[in-house]
């Protein structure tokens, strides 16, 4: 069975799915087995068969070149963009959380490195109806998951990345580092948020990620570290 680590956010859109496809990348290309998995995946559209892609899911195999099958990618996957709980409302479907872990396991059983990414950020609800209540924590918890956040590199990010740090470290949720999206060098006040947050959190910067970046700066060792 191989190593994972769980992908979240300071927030939606914030950039998750980009790092993560070059992250899936960069394990491939140092020659591992490297794979993708998320419980829960809003906002998707159909093709031309009216079958629901998996859009986060297809962004991280087109970019990193994997041949691991969508379908093993994401099992639940909803068309209104709008968090998972509240998707399987209006759809129906609504998220198992045993089989969510079931799935991830079995992807991790034939993989050398699993990256494992979020639905929105930390408190993001998976399902909250008359018989479950549980949010991406549970899940995270279930599967024994340590964490990397990605946060965006300009303005507002300190309170972000603080506050998530925070509410995470209080919650037993272990953070390995974080990695910065939308990173422009020299600019003066991202190269004081990121060690202002480095400061305030005590976290490793693990990579900064500029716009259309096609890899990532991390060591092969060092996700031998990051990875568990």
């Amino acid at each position: 069975m191989g190593k994972s680590i769980f992908i979240t956010g300071t927030g939606t859109d914030i950039g998750k799915t980009y790092v993560s496809g070059l992250i899936v990348k960069k394990l491939k290309e140092y020659g591992f087995k490297s794979s993708y998995y998320k419980a829960a995946m809003s906002g998707n559209i159909r093709d031309e068969k009216a079958n629901l892609i998996p859009g986060d899911a297809k962004f991280v195999k087109d970019i990193s070149g994997i041949d691991q099958p969508l379908n093993e990618m994401c099992h639940y996957v909803y068309e209104n963009a709008v968090s998972p709980h509240l998707a399987s409302k209006i759809e129906g479907n609504p998220v198992d959380l045993d089989v969510a872990v079931e799935r991830f396991n079995e992807v991790k059983e034939k993989s050398d490195f699993v990256t494992v990414e979020g639905s929105g950020g930390i408190l993001c609800p998976l399902r909250f109806d008359h018989e479950y209540k549980f949010s991406l924590e549970d899940f995270i918890k279930k599967c024994n998951l340590s964490c990397i956040l990605v946060a965006d590199a300009g303005l507002g990010t300190i309170n972000n990345v603080v506050l998530t740090h925070y509410y995470m470290k209080n919650n037993g949720l272990k953070l390995k580092g974080i990695i910065f999206n939308n990173y422009i060098p020299n600019d003066i006040m991202q190269e004081d948020n990121i060690k202002m947050c480095k400061y305030l959190t005590g976290l490793n910067v693990l990579a900064c990620v500029k716009k259309e970046d096609k890899d990532i700066d991390i060591k092969k060792e060092d996700f031998e570290k990051i990875y568990e």
